[in-house]
């Protein structure tokens, strides 16, 4: 009956449907929450003066982006399906332990200047509630190592996604800051002109939104979460979308936060901004109270949510790399280091941030020129791991996945290098 009139058709679609959003859902959550955590501190620093400083006409870097970060993500979550195992540990097998372990030393810290920003967040937005960070730090550092040593990987998980949810904050803030949407949206499909490309100040801003948008951590992070979540080559295209889906959500966040500031500090000629929440102060009188509650919650929440999975990354990598046993289901017991290294790097962050007069502007910056000097290392063993057939099978990249993944790679490392010649060169000035 069905047959005769198509009927059996819609039926089949619509079972497969069902299946997919069930599938979809099932592996939600690597993807998802390593592009979001990508949003944290030093990511809402670079984003807020890119929009303080030069309106919407940074707004374009959005598109290229978004783009070369799944790229990049895709190729990661692809191994960790495949193979099974986490970026460190496909690094020690293929290029050897002494390779691995520089790389390892370079990442701890890397991710140290990292986890510091992070609790410079959380200090600098709880601030503007008058909540001391002699208080707020503490406290933070204690519920954020609870969260993962108490917890096991699907509540971890789950808390994670919910937190990602939390971002909208700042898609409300981009609204109540009332901007010109349609010059906005001009400026994200355009390319400025010539002249502006003069403006040594414009092309560093452009390098920095992009460096802090792929940073090495991630990669690690992501391959080990899909890796401990047992995700399978059958369910890998519901996970591939969950990675798209993550990229595109932090980076329409970043979009309107750039949005905001634009809208409001640039408006108003405030072009300065030394810490995240400066742009949550300066936009109070600007948007009312209820946007400048908005980013500076979403601040908060983008830093915690970085200080907890930070650490976690750093331990997941160095154990893998190192051969030591890792994984948040694992009890302390099983897995000593891996629990006493997240330890040490979220007291030790926490506690740098206490020094009286301790440079967080600096720090900050020094951890996304950090970032810059690792990634072209780890992109080129992601690229040589995953094109290694014996490794990957059929799953090697495609010849067009490979032209656009190498031309990624070139443009980031190109990007990378300038990066930190301009900060090196500003720091020296």
């Amino acid at each position: 009956m069905y047959d005769s009139d198509g009927g059996g058709d819609d039926v089949s679609f619509l079972k497969r449907y069902k299946v997919s959003i069930i599938m979809f859902f099932a592996v939600l959550g690597p993807g998802f929450i390593t592009a979001n955590v990508d949003n944290d501190s030093g990511g809402i620093l670079t984003y807020s003066q890119a929009g303080a400083q030069y309106g919407y006409h940074l707004l374009w870097t959005m598109i290229p982006i978004t783009l070369a970060l799944i790229v990049v993500q895709e190729m990661c979550a692809r191994m960790g399906v495949v193979t099974g195992k986490g970026l460190s540990d496909l690094i020690r097998e293929e290029f050897g332990l002494r390779m691995t372990f520089v790389l390892m030393v370079l990442l701890v810290i890397v991710n140290f200047g990292n986890v510091i920003a992070e609790f410079s967040g959380i200090a600098g937005s709880l601030q503007l509630f008058h909540v001391s960070k002699y208080a707020s730090v503490p406290v933070c550092a204690l519920a954020v190592w609870a969260l993962v040593v108490k917890g096991d990987y699907k509540s971890v998980e789950k808390i994670f996604i919910v937190a990602s949810v939390f971002y909208v904050c700042y898609i409300a803030a981009g609204v109540l800051a009332q901007p010109d949407w349609h010059a906005a949206m001009i400026e994200t499909v355009k390319v400025p002109g010539r002249a502006i490309w003069r403006d040594h100040n414009y092309v560093y801003m452009v390098i920095g939104v992009v460096g802090t948008t792929i940073a090495p951590w991630m990669q690690f992070y992501l391959q080990s979460s899909v890796v401990e979540k047992g995700v399978t080559v059958k369910q890998y295209p519901a996970s591939r979308l969950d990675v798209i889906v993550g990229c595109f959500f932090t980076d329409i966040v970043a979009w309107f936060i750039i949005v905001a500031c634009a809208a409001t500090l640039y408006k108003a000629g405030m072009r300065n901004i030394n810490v995240p929440s400066d742009a949550a102060a300066a936009m109070r009188p600007l948007a009312g109270d209820f946007a400048y509650i908005l980013f500076a919650a979403g601040l908060f929440n983008a830093s915690f949510f970085a200080a907890s999975v930070l650490p976690i990354s750093t331990a997941y990598s160095v154990c893998e790399g190192l051969g030591f046993e890792s994984g948040v289901d694992k009890k302390f017991g099983q897995a000593p280091f891996f629990y006493w290294l997240y330890s040490l790097l979220i007291v030790a962050g926490a506690a740098v941030v206490l020094i009286p007069n301790f440079p967080l502007v600096t720090m900050t910056i020094l951890s996304q020129v950090l970032n810059g000097v690792l990634l072209p290392f780890v992109l080129y063993f992601m690229l040589k791991l995953v094109n290694n057939k014996a490794l990957m099978g059929k799953h090697t990249n495609s010849h067009w996945f490979n032209v656009v993944a190498w031309a990624t790679t070139v443009i980031v490392v190109g990007l990378t290098v300038v990066m930190v010649w301009q900060q090196l060169h500003q720091v020296a000035s």
